[in-house]
């Protein structure tokens, strides 16, 4: 087969990669634009341009040197969105500590496996949050931890006093610890959420997610006009990497709406900062654009975002277009482990191309699409497992060399477990993940097809498709939908005779939940294995044994 028949793409190299250490990079850029304005939290009420954000990142990161911290010591964060967490995530890479990014939604036991798997010296965290009692948990855990000498809560005295000791010691000792960083170091860990097993600490170094976050902005147009409004959670690298690090090598406005994800907060903050960017995954955007009072916020300064996290509905696409006044919405496609873009689509993309696809490749990173059980590279349009290589790949998970062998081959291919399609023009579709394909009586059916198809029916605001066990197929399929506010009552009925005659019998729901919710990570991600379990309870369905 020739090999351009082969679903097999890599990146332009035609923009060099920055080959400089985050703390450096933004000391060029507040150099450069000073009087801009970097970041605003407008739950706090706080306002920093960008000379005014570089001087402070350099008083926490003195701060942190007065700690006792040294150059590959990890800090850990918990908390919700805030002001004081962006300047710990560009103090920390500036004097070389490790960030550790914490969950938010974390109680004790991961907690506790998080701070001792990582080897935290020191733990910044909120006090409280809505029904999490901070300040309990750390007390409750802290004991067991033998390496964790000290928290430093927000909102309280400890963080003015860290800022303070770092204002008294002065800049000095900041510069000579940066001169000695290489931009290869680790500098993030960040903890995936599996379904199974401990969460595992993809370890990212400073050009793996300061190269990420300016090719973001890059396929995004960001100039030092653009101000971008990040609802997503820092924690994440949809937060500080396609948020934070995307705005600030390209000297744009960091708008933080709220600490956590709030529709009418993220709309108030697009019209009062006049946003030219608003991210979310899916999820948001239906929030927002299903809020009784979407139609009062003027949102016409918004030209671009970014739709990521899971796969993004086509109809809830169009209407961010058409609706929110985001012509230029661009789709991107990635994975912790990979900084996280791999694939986005472009603003010159048409709009087929922006709401069927993730896009293309992304500068300086291959992919392929290959046979999970042989590891050839696939034809176009076969459908496989995506596999990317590059500088955006982790350096490893944090301590578990097995895990990492796991996930990166010999040939530093990072396997996503992403089942995806690659077309003739290198347009890449996400079909669902490996674990989530349903096979019902030998047909592969991916969920994602079933639910793009029930997003055209009017009554349904969001839908999740999952397989459940079935003694003679082996699995059937069940959809979970939300039904929209003022539709109506809708029946199983109904929703099946839509199916019937437009999509392959094999694919239509044989059993239907009406849901008010999906259960959810703090992403905003559907937990489709909670979903299957909370719904086989539901119907009484129990696992399948073997078919005959």
């Amino acid at each position: 087969m020739d090999t351009a028949e082969l679903s097999y793409a890599n990146g332009s190299t035609d923009v060099a990669l920055l080959e400089e250490t985050i703390g450096a990079n933004l000391r060029r850029i507040a150099a450069a634009h000073p009087e801009a304005e970097a970041l605003v939290g407008r739950h706090q009420d706080r306002r920093l341009r960008y000379a005014e954000l570089d001087a402070a990142i350099d008083e926490v990161a003195a701060g942190l040197i007065d700690l006792g911290l040294a150059a590959g010591d990890r800090v850990g964060i918990w908390s919700p969105n805030c002001v004081e967490w962006v300047l710990l995530q560009y103090a920390s890479a500036r004097v070389g500590v490790i960030l550790v990014t914490v969950n938010p939604a974390y109680r004790t036991s991961e907690l506790e496996y998080v701070l001792r798997q990582s080897g935290c010296r020191v733990l910044v965290a909120a006090t409280e949050f809505k029904t999490s009692d901070y300040r309990a948990m750390v007390a409750e855990v802290a004991p067991s931890l033998t390496e964790l000498e000290r928290t430093i809560f927000l909102g309280q005295h400890d963080w003015d006093e860290l800022v303070d000791a770092g204002r008294r010691a002065g800049t000095a000792a900041v510069h000579e610890r940066e001169a000695t960083l290489a931009c290869d170091d680790p500098i993030n860990i960040q903890y995936t959420s599996g379904t199974t097993g401990f969460p595992k600490g993809a370890t990212l170094s400073h050009r793996n997610i300061l190269n990420n976050g300016y090719f973001v902005g890059e396929r995004c147009g960001y100039t030092d006009a653009d101000r971008v409004c990040i609802p997503v959670p820092f924690y994440h690298c949809f937060g500080m990497v396609l948020g934070n690090l995307a705005c600030t090598t390209h000297a744009a406005c960091m708008v933080i709406p709220e600490a956590a994800f709030d529709p009418r907060a993220t709309l108030a903050a697009v019209e009062a900062e006049r946003c030219t960017s608003l991210y979310g995954v899916p999820t948001m955007f239906i929030a927002e654009l299903d809020h009784p009072d979407f139609d009062r916020f003027d949102l016409s300064s918004l030209r671009t975002g970014i739709m990521a996290g899971s796969p993004c509905p086509v109809e809830v696409m169009k209407q961010v277009v058409s609706r929110m006044h985001m012509d230029d919405v661009t789709i991107c496609y990635g994975m912790t482990e990979t900084s996280p873009v791999s694939t986005q689509t472009e603003v010159t993309d048409t709009l087929d191309q922006r709401v069927s696809t993730v896009g293309r490749v992304h500068p300086h990173v291959e992919i392929k699409v290959v046979d999970p059980a042989d590891g050839r590279t696939l034809a176009r349009a076969e459908p496989g497992e995506l596999c990317t290589r590059g500088y955006s790949v982790m350096i490893g998970y944090w301590d578990d060399p097995e895990r990492t062998a796991d996930a990166i081959d010999a040939d530093r291919w990072m396997h996503t477990g992403d089942l995806a399609t690659m077309d003739g023009d290198g347009f890449v579709n996400i079909v669902g993940r490996s674990k989530d394909m349903i096979i019902r009586g030998g047909e592969n059916v991916y969920p994602r097809e079933i639910e793009e198809f029930l997003y055209g029916h009017p009554a349904i605001v969001d839908v999740q498709v999952v397989g459940v066990p079935d003694p003679r197929y082996g699995e059937e399929i069940l959809a979970c939908v939300k039904v929209r506010d003022g539709a109506g009552p809708l029946s199983v009925e109904e929703i099946r005779s839509f199916c019937q005659g437009r999509i392959a019998h094999y694919k239509v729901p044989r059993y239907v939940r009406l849901v008010d919710d999906f259960p959810m990570t703090v992403t905003g991600k559907v937990q489709k294995f909670l979903l299957r379990e909370q719904s086989m309870d539901a119907l009484g369905l129990a696992e399948a044994g073997p078919t005959a």
